[in-house]
């Protein structure tokens, strides 16, 4: 048990009537009725008496209304013969399970069990067409119950995966908007009374952070932190420091400079069970989290792009439904205000709507044949969006990756385009902040994430995406209708392209020999040449094209030269369920 840190989660388990263990001080609250029992871990809002109430529901087998109560935990449920474990919708609270000689283990904490190196093909996979292989662990063996999704043992049975998303109906904005800003009013709430003291808050400006501090500030103390330097938006600063005013919170601004720019990977950086992202912005967070190290949580607007944005799926969307007519209408309409060619917009759109197979098939075909498609300055959005790194893959890495999305092709069923593109979006999210914990312990960091909680999720959700204004995060303003016009009616947003770029020159020849030496390489799946080739022309500030697909390959190299480590084993209880 991993009780030496701050807020990493152990929860481990061979089947039913096995203890639950949780490392990083977590709150654990059980409740019993003989042989029912119901265990949350973590930040779960639900009362004695609801947990209580929730017993009925582990008796009869409703296992979704475990997962409604405020808050983001865990929920490990027994009734006679049976033990569901349910994450929340997103993935930050992971569940993983090995099947292994006919008994079940499973745990929150990937690396915990796994027995070998990391699956490189399957890095190499991601890194070119994202994650099309959601039950899949980058450990080979371990599995991953995919948010929405919890984990069902049975003594004596096979291992099921039973659906627990429960998204409601489809409403319209006015309908919507209410259950949304009650949802994430009551997601701040929960943070700001489950503990004594000041919590920490992000504040960059933006309307989701913005929007997190806004609602906590009446609650209780706030300590706002924002980052600021040359190379980053000088209005997100402005608009963070006016948010601090209309709130009254203590606000600290740090003011960065080249020291502070990305890519420096110092060799102590901890890590989580797949590469982090803000693995790079080391120094960075350092420097603007440093003063609020310590506090009981620090809020987020981690998840808000995901539930609030109008994402272009849409467009497909309506093309699946048959309505051609309207689909061609918006697409002409967003290709115009994005000042591209309507046209090729059109073509994607149409190609899209052929279905989630045939675009795994396709992406597998082009990979295999270096048919790569060109990177049109403006995209819709896509099923499979081949990245500049499919021109970083050897002869045998373009092999092993079209075979994987063959696998997936094969397996793959055809979807409506809008939910896939918004759980995607919302598992990528979610990932990215929980492979960030190790990074936040170590700074004492303790983030909690209001937009990625399940009724937060399940309202934005609910909301039908066809039909909102042509506005940035409409549903924000509709929900929360007494927050600030001026930050609702904003219609921008920074971006940190040139601080990027900036940290690419700067920490260049380090940033070649993390490539070179990297397995990816060394194992022939990457072509270092044409991986150092990209690096250079950005590092150059020629282009920005290809500027996330090379961020994430440098954190990748940086992971897999510098591993997790393991939790200690945890004890098990005798007796390991069969399957």
């Amino acid at each position: 048990m991993n009780s030496g840190t701050f807020e990493v989660m152990w929860t481990a388990g061979n089947g039913p009537g096995t203890a639950v263990q949780s490392g990083g001080g977590a709150t654990v609250r059980t409740a019993v009725d003989g042989p029912v029992q119901l265990t949350v871990v973590g930040e779960c809002g639900a009362t004695e008496e609801q947990l209580y109430t929730g017993l009925g529901a582990v008796a009869d087998g409703r296992w979704a209304q475990l997962t409604m109560w405020p808050g983001s935990y865990w929920a490990i449920a027994d009734r006679p013969g049976e033990r569901l474990v349910a994450g929340d919708l997103a993935g930050l609270r992971a569940v993983f399970y090995t099947i292994t000689e006919g008994t079940a283990r499973w745990a929150s904490r990937a690396c915990d069990m796994a027995d070998g190196s990391p699956d490189l093909p399957l890095l190499a996979a991601r890194l070119v067409a994202t994650d099309h292989w959601p039950d899949r662990s980058l450990y080979p063996g371990v599995h991953v119950v995919p948010g929405g999704s919890a984990l069902l043992l049975t003594r004596g049975g096979p291992v099921r995966l039973v659906d627990v998303t429960a998204v409601p109906g489809r409403r319209s904005l006015a309908e919507g908007a209410p259950a949304f800003g009650q949802a994430l009013t009551d997601a701040v709430a929960l943070r700001m009374r489950s503990g004594q003291g000041p919590v920490g808050a992000d504040l960059s400006g933006g309307l989701d952070s913005s929007t997190a501090v806004l609602l906590a500030a009446p609650l209780g103390e706030v300590r706002a932190v924002t980052y600021s330097d040359p190379y980053t938006s000088s209005e997100d600063t402005a608009f963070a420091v006016r948010v601090a005013e209309h709130a009254s919170v203590r606000h600290h601004i740090a003011a960065g400079g080249a020291a502070q720019l990305p890519f420096d990977f110092p060799e102590d950086v901890p890590a989580g069970d797949e590469p982090c992202l803000s693995a790079a912005n080391t120094a960075m967070d350092a420097a603007y989290l440093a003063p609020v190290a310590g506090p009981r949580c620090h809020l987020t607007g981690h998840g808000g792009d995901v539930v609030l944005s109008i994402n272009s799926a849409r467009f497909a969307g309506l093309l699946q439904a048959g309505d051609r007519h309207q689909a061609h209408r918006k697409v002409i309409a967003w290709a115009r205000a994005q000042n591209a060619a309507p046209g090729p917009v059109w073509q994607q759109v149409k190609d899209t709507a052929a279905g989630y197979p045939y675009a795994l098939a396709q992406a597998a075909s082009q990979v295999a044949s270096e048919r790569i498609p060109a990177h049109d300055r403006v995209r819709a959005w896509s099923w499979v969006r081949l990245g500049t790194a499919a021109s970083y893959l050897t002869g045998d890495g373009r092999e092993a990756v079209a075979g994987l999305l063959r696998q997936a092709a094969h397996r793959a069923t055809d979807k409506p385009a809008v939910e896939f593109a918004q759980w995607d979006a919302l598992r990528f999210t979610a990932a990215c902040s929980r492979a960030a914990a190790p990074l936040d312990a170590s700074r004492r960091i303790r983030p909690v994430h209001p937009f990625l909680d399940n009724e937060v999720v399940r309202a934005a959700f609910a909301v039908d995406p066809f039909n909102r204004p042509r506005a940035f995060k409409p549903l924000l303003a509709a929900a929360l209708p007494d927050l600030p016009p001026w930050l609702t009616g904003r219609q921008s947003k920074g971006n940190f392209t040139s601080w990027r770029i900036a940290g690419l020159a700067r920490h260049l020849p380090r940033l070649r020999d993390l490539i070179r030496t990297s397995p990816l390489v060394t194992e022939g799946l990457i072509d270092a040449g044409a991986a150092l080739r990209s690096l250079d022309v950005l590092a150059r500030g020629e282009h920005s094209m290809g500027l996330a697909d090379l961020h994430m390959l440098l954190v990748t190299c940086h992971w897999l030269a510098h591993p997790p480590t393991a939790v200690p084993p945890a004890t098990y209880a005798k007796g390991a369920m069969p399957c």
